[in-house]
């Protein structure tokens, strides 16, 4: 099992920037892959980021050229860093990790974007 701890969230400005921290324990030599998804108000949650372990990194169309993706050398850490934020860009942002055994997700953390 992978447990997931999404940290970084609050209240930002239109135009603002934020970096999403997501620490992973328990099993994290299992995990392939780790990524950011959201899910607005009302809406289904969707893809933002993704990276691998051999660090290729897969971005939604709406965030690049915003977004960045990482994570630290020991793996169990993933980043996002969102430069500017639209008001529409206002979701519960997920870390995920990906697994032999499926995805695992952590709890969230809101992300709200003023205008």
């Amino acid at each position: 099992q992978v447990q997931l701890v999404e940290s970084g969230g609050g209240l930002v400005q239109t135009g603002g920037s934020l970096r999403l921290s997501c620490v992973a324990s328990g099993n994290i030599r299992s995990i392939n892959a780790m990524g950011w998804y959201r899910r607005p108000p009302g809406n289904q949650r969707e893809l933002v980021a993704t990276i691998a372990n051999g660090g290729f990194t897969n971005y939604a169309t709406s965030v690049k050229g915003r977004a960045a993706i990482s994570r630290d050398n020991a793996g169990n850490t993933v980043y996002l860093q969102m430069n500017a934020l639209k008001p529409d860009e206002t979701a519960v942002y997920y870390c995920a990790a990906f697994t032999p055994d499926g995805t695992h997700w952590g709890q969230g953390t809101l992300v709200t974007v003023s205008s």
